[in-house]
């Protein structure tokens, strides 16, 4: 036996597992108890609004309508994925429904389904929904037509799960109103098979628990995938010293890369055939020159030089 959340744990029970709260004004205290029991509570069913772009949905189910007095849920879930609390305590929202699955709901014994339901509101055995489940009144036409938001779809598996996990109910007390009455058939487009194994994905985790949370970000990346967002961005000019500039106009990273490559190599085969011509000169004119030391002394001057280029560029990319 399950006592209502009171309106203050309700919304921290909301808030806790990221569910983006609206307080309509009033809702603390709307409610339809003068009418009848409110608890004990054993579960939360999910509806559509069969309502199109212009309505006031959440107005609607806070008010009600000329056949039915609001408030008509515990809350409405918009498309936008906000969740309004329009009422605390007993809403006009299940009706009457079957008691076989109110059982299965309170033992959580069934398999994918509860039972199908036989009952509807006013048949004979009929169970009293409204004062055994919240209610979220989700916008949608109910056509079966009318796309369910990711965002939207998000907010009512963590406003299910929220009371859930504050009562310690297992998935299985989530249902939809088609499964509690034989008359109905929503929430249109969402197989409450899969909604209840999306609930449960949430309290196997933490509260405040989102998909991809922890992970690793390079999870499942290629080589391919690292050289693209790394070399593949956006082309710039290329140096006007760039001996192919008339042919590559515009390069990547990568061209950078390839052109000091280049000049490193031109580099060491200038230096090596400079080197040897030292050698050959200084044998040619002989009269005791020390070839060694006049070829140190010309790879010292290439190297204090190639230190200053570096130095140069190194604060060019800085600046």
């Amino acid at each position: 036996m399950a006592t209502p959340l009171n309106a203050d744990r309700l919304v921290a029970a909301l808030k806790a597992e990221g569910c983006t709260v609206h307080e309509v004004p009033g809702w603390r205290t709307h409610n339809r108890n003068h009418k009848g029991a409110w608890g004990p509570v054993h579960g939360v069913q999910i509806h559509h609004t069969v309502t199109g772009p212009g309505t006031d949905v959440v107005g609607l189910i806070y008010n009600g309508h000329s056949a039915l007095p609001g408030p008509l849920a515990t809350g409405c879930i918009t498309k936008d994925g906000v969740v309004h609390l329009t009422g605390n305590g007993r809403a006009n929202h299940a009706g009457g429904g079957d008691g076989r699955v109110l059982q299965a709901v309170i033992d959580e014994s069934y398999g994918d389904r509860p039972p199908a339901t036989q009952k509807h509101d006013g048949s004979p055995g009929a169970v009293d929904g409204n004062a055994r489940f919240y209610g979220w009144e989700c916008e949608n036409k109910g056509d079966g037509k009318d796309p369910w938001p990711a965002v939207q779809y998000d907010a009512m598996v963590r406003a299910t799960a929220a009371i859930c996990r504050a009562h310690g109910w297992g998935p299985k007390s989530g249902i939809g109103h088609l499964e509690w009455s034989d008359w109905k058939v929503d929430p249109r487009g969402i197989d409450m098979k899969d909604f209840r194994a999306d609930v449960a994905e949430r309290l196997a985790h933490e509260p405040d628990w989102n998909p991809g949370k922890g992970e690793d970000p390079m999870a499942g990346m290629t080589k391919q995938d690292i050289y693209d967002a790394v070399w593949k961005t956006d082309q710039v000019a290329a140096p006007d010293s760039a001996p192919d500039r008339k042919t590559n106009a515009s390069w990547q990273p990568q061209s950078y890369l390839k052109d000091i490559g280049n000049r490193v190599r031109s580099l060491t085969v200038t230096v090596a055939a400079q080197s040897a011509a030292i050698h050959a000169l200084a044998e040619k004119v002989g009269s005791g020159v020390d070839t060694n030391t006049v070829v140190a002394a010309v790879e010292r001057a290439i190297a204090d030089a190639v230190i200053k280029v570096d130095i140069d560029v190194t604060q060019n990319q800085e600046s």
